[in-house]
């Protein structure tokens, strides 16, 4: 198995396991949050879609240009919406991934805040920080979230004690 292959499977698993989360936000709570410094439960559900976005920034260019001013997070205003734009979400990440060769991996990538570089690392590595392991930091902190709002969790690597 290549690097890329070993990635494809990666996102595939993880986005599998993160919807079946999402499924579960409840619609009628989107506004709760936890404390008061904390995302509500629609912003930390938006923010997981945010995470596979990543995928076309990382594998389609180069480099990415924010300017924090200008920048627009996801937000979705119901739980069909966030699904429906996470799921087209993860086919376009799918469709980019599936042309990345173990070459394209180790290409450099650049975070430029406002045309000032913030780092550089190879695409492989920003692709684990940007995409899976922030996608999987934030699916445990919504386990948290479906926990205290009395929703069944369901398991992401086996059964969880909902199941």
């Amino acid at each position: 198995m290549t690097t890329a292959d070993a990635l494809r499977a990666e996102f595939d698993r993880e986005t599998r396991a993160t919807r079946r989360y999402l499924e579960r936000v409840p619609g009628d709570r989107l506004g709760w949050r936890p404390h008061q410094k904390s995302f509500t439960a629609g912003e930390l559900a938006s923010h997981i879609v945010e995470c596979v976005r990543w995928t076309e920034a990382i594998f389609g260019g180069d480099e990415f240009n924010v300017d924090p001013a200008t920048f627009t997070p996801v937000r979705v205003a119901s739980v069909p919406e966030l699904l429906d734009t996470f799921d087209a979400d993860v086919a376009r990440s799918v469709r980019v991934l599936a042309s990345v060769s173990d070459e394209a991996v180790t290409r450099p990538w650049r975070m430029k805040i406002r045309g000032a570089v913030r780092f550089e690392r190879p695409k492989v590595m920003v692709f684990r920080d940007f995409t899976l392991s922030h996608l999987i930091h934030h699916r445990g902190q919504l386990s948290v979230y479906l926990r205290l709002l009395e929703v069944p969790v369901p398991g992401a690597y086996g059964p969880t004690a909902d199941e």
